[in-house]
């Protein structure tokens, strides 16, 4: 028997030989075509080929591409599991001709491999082709050889092909095999075509002309080729087997299937094997192309995908998760032609099992729900459509999951039941939201949310996308189109800018277009959780709704924002670390200059803290351990050890981010986290904290450099200190010493500088003499001092107390205008004089308010210092009146 993975390899080697370069399948994500969810057909990486748009250095290639149709207009899901043909991933065989050769090297090619490599017998063939194309006929009778009457003129679009409304089109070739007259079916273009007798298993496309608006306006100045034929079809005809779950491939998906539930694929579980197989297939792949489960876009399509099969996996009464024991077998069959299984291996497994533990927590609740609903109704009744939205809306139950449980019963499901129940509940949440406060102005992002849904985020694996342009806002307002120089707000089905959330900030980068748009994001910010809003200024050309755009991030930037917001995630586990499990994130700023981080703490961190916090993170990043990322329920990461961050609203599944390990092998640092990372610690490169002080009552805030800017900053500290060395005519490793010896030396001369300066200022003054006078029987010295410092006063204050032993000291120093005073009196007067209430009658006179300290000490002072001895003659007075009194 001839396996899947030998056509595979003899289509790819047969083209080799004849010229063809050997292209490796693309991703499932398209790269170059926004408007598909997922590349549906081997030319879809091509197009910009065959458009011109990009030019390669071959001009013939030949593919095995990797394809899902299970969203969109291009949707199998439904029949998968049903049918011998219909399913989710399958892989489309093709041979291209970039305007080198046409109809009859394509032609010749198709029949040599088919009937001279392959062995295929010439009369189980059938060749159709467009019932205008006379040329394509008369190469069949010239190089097949095929009678008349099996070369079938088709009349309808069936055989023929348009890239879109617009632009390369052509007739098409279809080859069908003929699996016997013991199938019911007729031919192609026959009255019981639609039987299983005669299958497809080759289109070939002639790309001839050029359609505007869908029509033809022209010939194509390079005709060129596009050929698919589904390897699991021919694997079908080569095997000789009419069913393609009867291959090799999927025979042994099944069988392993079979093995773990101990069921066997026949009766009513065949169609349950044959969906967890395809469905296996679709989710290994998706998963290894970087699409994980979510709630939007992509994402929502694999879950779909992966429920139903978790769906069916219960009904052959799997008591444990399924799916994910199923991978083993998936990467032995397919993973040598497709090594990106084999890499992401674990991440498939770890995704499936996650998805289906969650799932099952529903699953019976939902079904019992369901059992309910339908236990009196007969074979041909529908549920109500009610019924099917609470299973969606409180199960995680997609419609078409109902629709497949309920298919078995016969009955069915109302959709447009479904439809308004879906339309009452934005309504109601419509009313709930303007009737929580929330701003006028943000309604427009609420309509523009519930028209279009949320955004797909693409950056976690990409730095660009092309994307179409869904709504544009000025100035407050929804516009067709905007144009150089103006401000706008973009809004696209998917992109790879990460818009502000969690502390860090959103991505800049430029949206471009092949009709010469050029527009600079300044930023990304998010509305409503899921709205992904880039702010640009239009530099050049007109960006309008429906256009096709390229969004490219800024990737030095982002990487920089990368670094720093792993560091911080390590940050916060080294404090944990060394001052306890109360530290806990109570905010952050993630930017690419710096990082900002804030945690619970009470007092100040000691250097010796800070130091060791740091030198733990670098230990961490000198490891250059991994960054994984995975999807999970909030409590199953918690349970897990994961911390939540501050500021962070968590749905129903959380991205979990685990990085590091501890010498006992532990992960290092386990938080959730939606922001995006580095691919492994040493890509952060050295962490330097630069400062640490409080925000608030028990709240500390670290800041810190990553990379570059750390580099930066160590540079221009050893830029400095040398300086400081050289200024000194000393060694780096001196300057600490030097620097020491020169305070010491300066506190020395200042102290005999401010002595100096007493003795000088004390020798006399405006105020009156140097020694004391008596103010009845009162000793008194009071002067005011012109240049001398306000922290000496004290100092000299208890100097002329010290001179006069018993008596009131009064002495007011004059700096730029502005008067200070301190007053003394000595230890027998303080019952009859308080020198705090002497200080504030003198402050009062220098324009001061107050004034305060102790009845033997006190000191104020005031702005006017020209009073100064006006002051003093008030303290004079006071003194006076109490000797009298």
């Amino acid at each position: 028997m001839t396996s899947t993975n030998d056509i595979r390899r003899g289509f790819l080697d047969y083209f080799a030989r004849a010229g063809h370069q050997p292209e490796p399948s693309a991703p499932l994500v398209p790269q170059n075509d926004p408007t598909l969810m997922f590349v549906n057909a081997g030319m879809v990486p091509f197009k910009n080929v065959f458009t011109g748009l990009e030019k390669r250095p071959y001009s013939t290639a030949t593919s095995s591409q990797k394809c899902v149709r299970a969203g969109g207009k291009h949707n199998d899901l439904d029949n998968v599991g049903y049918t011998a043909r219909h399913h989710t991933f399958f892989e489309m065989l093709g041979n291209f001709s970039f305007g080198d050769y046409f109809k009859e090297q394509a032609i010749t090619h198709a029949w040599t491999l088919l009937t001279k490599d392959w062995g295929l017998p010439p009369e189980k063939l059938t060749a159709t082709v467009y019932h205008t194309d006379d040329e394509a006929f008369g190469l069949w009778r010239k190089i097949a050889g095929l009678p008349e009457e099996r070369i079938i003129r088709i009349p309808t679009k069936d055989n023929f092909w348009a890239m879109g409304d617009s632009g390369p089109c052509g007739p098409c070739s279809e080859i069908f095999f003929d699996h016997g007259d013991h199938i019911a079916g007729g031919p192609p273009g026959s009255p019981d075509e639609d039987g299983d007798r005669f299958v497809e298993i080759w289109n070939l496309v002639f790309m001839q002309y050029e359609q505007e608006a869908n029509e033809i306006v022209g010939n194509l100045p390079k005709p060129s080729i596009d050929t698919g034929m589904g390897l699991e079809r021919i694997a079908a005809v080569m095997q000789g087997v009419h069913d393609n779950y009867d291959t090799d491939t999927f025979r042994a998906l099944i069988e392993a299937s079979e093995s773990l539930t101990s069921t066997h694929a026949e009766g009513e579980r065949k169609a349950s094997h044959r969906v967890i197989a395809d469905h296996l297939r679709s989710a290994g792949f998706l998963v290894a192309d970087g699409v994980l489960p979510a709630n939007e876009g992509r994402g929502y399509v694999l879950r779909r995908i992966m429920r139903r099969a978790m769906r069916h996996a219960h009904l052959l009464g799997a008591a444990e998760p399924l799916m994910h024991r199923l991978v083993p077998a998936l990467v032995a069959e397919m993973g040598a032609a497709y090594p990106e299984l084999v890499r992401a291996q674990p991440l498939i497994e770890a995704t499936l099992r996650q998805e289906e533990t969650q799932f099952r927590k529903t699953l019976d609740r939902g079904l019992k729900l369901l059992d309910e609903a339908t236990a009196t109704m007969t074979p041909g009744a529908t549920l109500a459509g009610e019924t099917a939205f609470r299973l969606y809306d409180t199960f995680g139950f997609p419609f078409d999951l109902t629709e497949d449980a309920l298919r078995a019963q016969g009955l069915g499901v109302d959709r447009e039941g479904f439809d308004a129940a879906m339309a009452e509940q934005k309504r109601a949440a419509r009313a709930a939201w303007k009737g929580s406060g929330a701003k006028a102005s943000d309604e427009l992002w609420f309509d523009i949310a519930e028209e279009l849904g949320g955004t797909e985020f693409t950056g976690y694996a990409n730095d660009t996308s092309e994307a179409q342009v869904l709504a544009l806002v000025k100035n407050g307002e929804r516009v067709e189109h905007a144009t150089a120089g103006d401000d706008v707000a973009v809004i696209v089905n998917q992109t790879p800018f990460y818009a502000e959330s969690g502390g860090q900030v959103g991505d800049t980068g430029t949206i471009t277009s092949d009709a010469g748009l050029t527009a600079s994001v300044t930023d990304t910010a998010k509305q409503l959780g899921r709205l992904f809003v880039h702010h640009a200024r239009v530099d050049a050309g007109v960006i309008r709704l429906g256009d096709t755009v390229r969004l490219t991030i800024d990737v030095a930037r982002r990487a920089q924002i990368r670094a720093n917001h792993s560091a911080t995630h390590l940050l916060h586990e080294a404090l944990r670390q060394r001052l306890g499990t109360h530290v806990s994130q109570k905010g952050s700023l993630v930017a690419p200059e710096r990082l900002r981080f804030d945690v619970s703490h009470p007092v100040a961190m000691t250097a010796a803290e800070l130091s060791d916090a740091e030198a733990a993170v670098n230990a961490q990043i000198r490891r250059n351990g991994s960054v994984v990322t995975r999807l999970m329920t909030p409590d199953d990461a918690i349970a897990m050890g994961a911390m939540a961050l501050f500021g962070e609203r968590y749905g129903d599944e959380v991205r979990v981010v685990s990085m590091g390990a501890e010498d006992g092998g532990e992960t290092y640092s386990i938080e959730l986290c939606g922001g995006t990372h580095v691919g492994a610690l040493g890509d952060i490169g050295v962490f330097k904290v630069v400062g640490e002080g409080a925000v608030s009552s028990g709240v500390r805030r670290v800041e810190a450099l990553t990379g570059e800017a750390a580099r930066a900053y160590l540079n221009s500290r050893d830029a400095m200190l040398r300086e400081a060395a050289a200024t000194l005519k000393a060694s780096p490793e001196e300057v600490p010493a030097r620097v020491a010896a020169l305070v010491d030396e300066r506190r020395r001369l200042e102290r005999e500088l401010a002595d100096a300066k007493r003795a000088l200022a004390m020798g006399g003054g405006q105020g009156g003499p140097v020694g004391p006078e008596q103010v009845g029987n009162i000793a008194f010295i009071g002067q005011v001092l012109d240049g001398f410092e306000a922290k000496g006063l004290r100092g000299a204050v208890d100097e002329a107390k010290g001179r006069i032993g018993s008596g009131v000291a009064a002495l007011i120093a004059i700096n730029e205008g502005r008067a200070s005073i301190a007053v003394g009196v000595s230890d027998d007067l303080v019952g009859r004089f308080n020198a705090v209430e002497l200080t504030r009658l003198a402050v009062g006179i220098l324009g001061g308010q107050g004034g305060g300290g102790r009845p033997d000490m006190a000191q104020g002072g005031g702005p006017d210092g020209t009073k100064g001895a006006e002051a003093l003659a008030a303290i004079r007075s006071a003194l006076a009146e109490a000797v009298i009194a």
